[in-house]
């Protein structure tokens, strides 16, 4: 797949919040239905392939509060692999920094929720892992692409 021209709209000041309000519908939907609604993404190439989505609960480096992120994700075997994209945008999500600050996370898949630890993939497991993660959802593709920012990828290991 060819990557697409970055979108204009994405530089609008409405692209933040509206990815943080849809976040946040997402979140109340899947911790209500147990992640029967909200548990996939069907937007952009998600609609032809339906990605399934988590919930990734983590602690504000600053604040110390408890934030919850829906994100796509990739099981490897053991390890369940996720990716700081935020739509192509120019910085990195909150919730990286955050990982990166307090590696000890919790995830949510479907109903069943298990501690995790954060690690940021490093050049040998990223160039392994991100052909697979363009096989789960081709717009990865066109994200990275639309930013100067190697997009991180980071693998939640069991703990």
């Amino acid at each position: 797949m060819m990557a697409q021209k970055r979108p204009a709209q994405l530089d609008s000041a409405l692209v933040g919040p509206s990815i943080k309000y849809m976040a946040k519908v997402n979140t109340w939907l899947y911790k209500r239905t147990g992640g029967r609604i909200g548990g996939k993404w069907r937007i952009g190439a998600g609609l032809r392939k339906p990605v399934p989505t988590l919930l990734l609960e983590h602690r504000g480096r600053k604040s110390g509060k408890t934030f919850t992120a829906p994100l796509l994700y990739l099981v490897d075997g053991p390890d369940i692999v996720v990716v700081a994209s935020q739509g192509g945008l120019p910085k990195n999500p909150q919730w990286f920094h955050n990982v990166v600050a307090t590696p000890d996370v919790l995830v949510q898949i479907g109903s069943e929720r298990r501690p995790v630890r954060a690690v940021v993939a490093d050049e040998a497991e990223r160039a392994r892992l991100w052909p697979l993660l363009l096989e789960l959802y081709a717009d990865f593709e066109n994200y990275q692409a639309w930013t100067e920012r190697e997009i991180p990828i980071v693998v939640l290991k069991p703990r």
